[in-house]
């Protein structure tokens, strides 16, 4: 058995699920580039069959990241379907363009999901998955079947159905635990059970395991199922995804990398790009990554005890199991000011993974020198907030053209906000709120008339000192009754939608503006397609 495991990034599909976390096409496009910069073997780029939309999203992919023209490898490109001819082909009509393409259907085959869901018997969801996934594989020679809630099913019954994909042509079996509900001692025995019993089963053929984490057992059931013989690992980055998220990709390739000789496993992720394609991910989504989050928390590598940190002046082994390098962290100082040139920004970047085309890079320098003049030093933190301000953003509906505020304890706060439009009009509004930010918002609000609940307003400092770069992470849920007549019509699927926004500046407030015209850019900019009405998740 080989001892390489595949990494399938689920992000843009299983983790774009997650509530508030939902990317615009153009989003989801720069994170498929960055996880195939990390080296991550199956993409699972989106579920075509819910929007045209995301059927879109899921092509460009396709076609621009399964296609590299610079050498490198090119990913699997997978997209999502139910065991249904429809979804099927709307599955093969966005992925048939990349180099390797995959279909992944999945029905369930839990008693509790049959009777109550499918409404089905089990002798024909047998049949269903024969007929569908032979379907699938008309279409497209890598097809990968899920028994939705595998980690309740009856074993015997799975090796059935499994055996019956195999038949029918399915090259990877994934079993997903889909509500969390396992411990990693009968998710490994599920996993050796299937491998020594399934029907057909062969070398060539790819076991694989998605966890959810409702227990918070999600990254110890996927290591049970890799030390058991999976060698297909169905991740997100910072474990996002449906209720308590999926297993997060950065903590099962540092145990495999940091515990080789307990797991004997390796992947063909570059974990020094871990932190970045992590910020990358947290700044679009809004969804801001916990302090104590493994491996990619802000607290992973710091140390505060006395006793933690004599030890590691003595030696950094005492406290920490993996150097910060090794996932991309840098404590080091940028040599790079005022006067530095363009060609050494670039090659700068170009060294943190980042390639940008000229007039991106045009965009990126002129912020650069801007911040030159304001700060001394300047770290690689500053350029990753530069970057994933100007140039990550959505596209812009309105734009912020300036900014004026009046606070303190002598009066009320004050805002006065000028907003370029649509229509390349200028709007002024001033508004009066509880605090400087509160009064930005009202006044943007009166000019957008984009009816929004604000659910979470972030902001810390990127870097330390009194001229650090601040970030400022939101998100909102779009209202009914929308009555912009600058934009296009709002309708009913706006209601219970959530949006993230992201902004950085050395002017906090003025960060706080950008980050809540993006969450707003992106509401307005959204199709509002409704999804169909059985959901898409398979794990």
């Amino acid at each position: 058995m080989s001892n390489y495991v595949k990494i399938f990034d689920t992000t843009l599909r299983d983790g774009e699920q997650s509530p508030g976390a939902t990317m615009t096409s153009a989003e989801k496009l720069e994170v498929a580039r960055s996880l195939a910069r990390l080296g991550v073997d199956v993409i699972e780029a989106g579920f075509p069959a819910a929007s045209p939309d995301d059927l879109e999203a899921v092509r460009r992919i396709a076609i621009e990241v399964g296609n590299p023209t610079d050498g490198t490898k090119a990913p699997v490109i997978c997209g999502l379907a139910r065991a249904t001819k429809n979804d099927i082909d709307a599955s093969w009509e966005a992925v048939q363009h990349a180099k390797h393409p995959r279909i992944h259907t999945f029905l369930a085959t839990s008693p509790i999901h049959m009777k109550y869901k499918l409404k089905m018997d089990p002798e024909e969801v047998v049949e269903k998955v024969y007929e569908m996934v032979s379907y699938a594989r008309t279409l497209c020679e890598d097809v990968e079947f899920s028994p939705e809630d595998g980690g309740r099913s009856d074993p015997e019954f799975l090796y059935v159905v499994l055996g019956e994909a195999i038949r029918a042509g399915a090259t990877t079996l994934n079993i997903p635990d889909t509500v969390g509900y396992t411990t990693p001692e009968e998710f490994g025995a599920l996993i050796d059970g299937i491998i020594k019993n399934t029907p057909g089963m062969h070398e060539g053929i790819t076991v694989s395991v998605h966890c959810h984490n409702d227990l918070g057992l999600a990254t110890a059931n996927t290591l049970a199922g890799i030390q058991a013989g999976a060698r297909q690992a169905e991740v997100t980055i910072n474990g996002i995804g449906e209720r308590a998220g999926n297993t997060a990709m950065e903590e099962i390739v540092m145990a495999l990398k940091t515990r080789p000789h307990t797991y004997n496993c390796t992947t063909g992720i570059d974990s020094t790009q871990i932190t970045r394609v992590s910020k990358l991910v947290s700044n679009y989504t809004g969804m801001t990554v916990q302090p104590n989050k493994a491996i990619v928390g802000a607290n992973a590598f710091a140390h505060e005890a006395g006793i933690h940190q004599d030890g590691m002046l003595k030696n950094h082994q005492t406290y920490e199991i993996m150097l910060p390098e090794t996932v991309g962290l840098s404590r080091s100082k940028l040599v790079l000011g005022k006067h530095s040139g363009r060609h050494a920004l670039k090659v700068h970047l170009q060294e943190m993974g980042y390639e940008f085309s000229p007039d991106d890079l045009g965009v990126i320098f002129d912020r650069f020198k801007e911040l030159a003049d304001k700060k001394k030093t300047i770290t690689d933190a500053d350029l990753e907030a530069l970057v994933e301000d100007q140039v990550y953003q959505a596209n812009e509906v309105y734009s912020l053209d300036g900014l004026q505020v009046a606070c303190g304890t002598m009066g009320l706060p004050t805002a006065t906000v000028r907003l370029r439009g649509p229509d390349g009009a200028v709007y002024i509004q001033p508004a009066v709120g509880t605090g400087p930010i509160d009064a930005i918002y009202k006044a943007i609000d009166q000019i957008v008339h984009a009816k929004n609940k604000l659910l979470e307003f972030n902001v810390h400092a990127v870097t330390e000192g009194i001229d650090a770069l601040g970030e400022v992470t939101v998100r909102l849920q779009a209202e009914n009754g929308n009555t912009s007549t600058r934009t296009s019509p709002q309708t009913e699927n706006t209601r219970h939608r959530t949006f993230g926004g992201y902004g950085a500046d050395t002017d906090i407030i003025v960060a706080s503006a950008k980050a809540y015209l993006s969450a707003l850019n992106k509401l307005l900019l959204s199709t509002y397609e409704e999804k169909p009405a059985a959901n898409a998740v398979n794990g």
